[in-house]
């Protein structure tokens, strides 16, 4: 889903939280990709899963088309 890109918005077709498909769409990358790597940063404990949830509150749900 493409939205607009103006705005960084929560993916309404996000797998957990729609943040990570909401960052690909902001910068046109594969949601897969910014998945993978969101889990690698978690795994390898250079990004907080604290962090994925303050951007979960903080970044908004893309509004319905």
């Amino acid at each position: 889903m493409t939205t607009n890109t103006n705005r960084l918005y929560r993916s309404r077709d996000g797998i957990v939280a729609g943040v990570c498909g909401g960052i690909a769409d902001f910068f046109g990358l594969d949601a897969f990709l910014i998945r993978l790597a969101t889990l690698i940063l978690i795994l390898a404990g250079g990004l907080s899963f604290w962090v994925y949830i303050i951007l979960w509150l903080i970044i908004p749900k893309a509004p319905q088309q």
